[in-house]
């Protein structure tokens, strides 16, 4: 009994001390991501990704890609609207291709992302049916799970549990809510709901939003300023805080706190955050991005087109960007905050709502009795454009694996990388 004791108080120190660990780097200002050079090394990226370029009425589909870790550390790599997911080492080399099928061997036609990892088993997002398709790691069908909805986010909240952050298009309403999902049986609890008037739904206009679509084939699109969903509500954030379910309400700031049986144990709120930009604040922001543009010389938004082409593309972004900042005259609102992402000390990162494109200053947020805010930093990368999303980055052992695009290179830019947390 005393050695079961002394094993549970030094696994509790092991843990304490490693749960300080990433805190330490956060409270020393902003944390550089470092490339790990001996992570997924002699990948030939331009075959591995070659469905960068894809593009749906003329919308870019590459980063859309998604990324999800394993239990013994490889990876999973999503490809939007393709039929299968491409597979990584623990190392991250490339390792293979493949799909969902089933028991006679035959692949499914259609699968959707894979979301998540559940009883040491795959789960995808729904489709347009509100199918949940699960499958072993190598693939093979096992069930389909039925909700009659849409979802925005999906995660397992334990063996056979999932929480679901759902959403429904009535006549007058948008109805947001966060249902609890048994893996087992397929029943669900909605723990937390919210409805929204469609009249006075938030949107955002076309402002600060630009594409081109070139004569030969693809198109790119670029954000000078940080937008919310079209005409939809900002809808909750999930996430899991040692045994709790943890969700977040990005446009009031509130965060709950749940057990996995749905029970509330707490409420806190975000108040850093202010909830609009200013009509000057918006225009500094669209005037920096016109300086950045102006000076691009040789533009290679597209490798596959000619210098003429590309440098035309860039002339027509900047017209539209200038004619933008002369008819810039009202606030514009912004959610409380963008994301969470979970590091693997449990500690939950917050980022508010930039406002800037490709800013992230975050907010760690320890879960005590009640919660805490104990923290704030930011991520700085000087090999890499940073998209940070749960989708673009998950934490494993103090690393971060993520899929981003590298700065300076030909070809296809997108990369598995492994970065270090450092000062």
């Amino acid at each position: 009994m005393k050695k079961y004791v002394l094993t549970i108080l030094m696994s509790a120190i092991l843990m304490s001390v490693s749960a300080q660990k990433l805190i330490d780097i956060y409270k020393k200002g902003p944390v550089k991501l470092i490339p790990d050079m001996e992570y997924a090394q002699n990948n030939n990226w331009n075959q591995v990704f070659e469905t960068y370029y894809d593009t749906i009425y003329n919308t870019p589909m590459g980063n859309r890609k998604s990324i999800k870790l394993l239990p013994d550390g490889s990876a999973i790599v999503n490809h939007q609207y393709r039929n299968y997911y491409s597979k990584f080492s623990a190392n991250g080399k490339f390792v293979k291709e493949f799909g969902i099928k089933n028991s006679k061997g035959v692949k499914f036609k259609r699968v959707d992302p894979i979301e998540g990892v559940i009883n040491n088993n795959l789960f995808t997002k729904l489709d347009n049916m509100g199918n949940m398709i699960c499958c072993d790691f190598d693939g093979n069908y096992i069930k389909t799970l039925k909700l009659n909805y849409m979802s925005k986010q999906m995660i397992p909240i334990s063996d056979t549990k999932i929480a679901v952050s759902g959403w429904v298009i009535w006549k007058d309403q948008f109805r947001d809510f966060v249902s609890i999902v048994d893996y087992e049986t397929n029943e669900e609890k909605v723990v937390w709901e919210h409805f929204t008037d469609r009249s006075s739904a938030k949107g955002s206009s076309a402002m600060f939003q630009y594409s081109y679509t070139f004569k030969e084939r693809g198109a790119f699109s670029i954000n000078t300023m940080p937008l919310q969903d079209e005409g939809l509500s900002s809808h909750p954030k999930i996430a899991v805080s040692g045994e709790e379910l943890v969700i977040a309400n990005p446009d009031t700031g509130e965060v709950l706190v749940y057990d996995f049986d749905g029970n509330l144990k707490s409420k806190n709120k975000i108040e850093w955050a202010r909830n609009y930009v200013s009509v000057q604040e918006q225009k500094e922001i669209q005037q920096k991005a016109i300086n950045r543009y102006q000076q691009i010389k040789n533009p290679t938004f597209a490798s596959w087109v000619s210098p003429e082409e590309n440098k035309a593309a860039l002339n027509k972004i900047i017209g539209e960007m200038e004619e933008d900042l002369k008819n810039i005259s009202t606030p514009l609102p912004v959610p409380v905050f963008s994301n969470i992402i979970k590091d693997s000390d449990g500690n939950l990162l917050f980022f508010e709502f930039p406002k800037e494109v490709n800013a992230n200053k975050f907010n760690v947020w320890i879960y005590k009795e009640d919660g805490e805010f104990v923290s704030q930093s930011s991520f700085v990368c000087d090999d890499y454009d940073l998209q940070i999303t749960p989708s673009k980055m998950v934490f494993r052992d103090g690393y971060i694996y993520a899929l981003q695009t590298l700065k300076k290179t030909s070809g296809v830019p997108l990369r598995l990388v492994r970065f270090k947390l450092t000062n």
